[in-house]
């Protein structure tokens, strides 16, 4: 069986993300903000996440390893589906972060080429590959 790299796509993406938070909790964000600790809320928000990843990155990190997941950007072209369906491969596309499926990608081309996916964190696709996989989707 022959592997076929993938492509990943450069650039930088982020996701809305809605949280809801106590009055008391909220009030000392803001006094935090005020202070001049942070810039915004937004900006104390991140800093919180990413302070409680670094405390688990290890966890993360095996866990990624043992799952065998993509970490970071995962971008799934036409011209690198037709090329796995020529060569009568399927994908289980595994990531941590963002998987792409490029929007000129057919349902029927996902169907022929895309076996499971599983994503933590965001999957870009159109709305009509995402209805096409959706029983593949976990």
């Amino acid at each position: 069986m022959s592997v076929h790299e993938l492509k990943r796509k450069p650039s930088e993406t982020s996701e809305k993300l809605t949280i809801n938070l106590g009055v008391v909790d909220l009030g000392q964000v803001d006094l935090l903000v005020q202070e001049g600790f942070y810039a915004n809320r937004s900006d104390l928000i991140r800093t919180a996440i990413r302070n409680q990843l670094a405390v688990h990155a290890e966890v993360v990190k095996e866990t990624v390893a043992r799952k065998t997941y993509v970490l970071g950007l995962q971008y799934y072209s036409r011209s690198d589906l037709e090329a796995l369906q020529a060569q009568g491969e399927m994908l289980q596309i595994q990531v941590l972060g963002l998987a792409n499926i490029a929007d000129d990608v057919s349902p029927e081309l996902a169907l022929a080429t895309i076996e499971s996916i599983s994503v933590l964190g965001a999957l870009q696709a159109s709305k009509a590959v995402k209805a096409a996989l959706a029983n593949r989707i976990y």
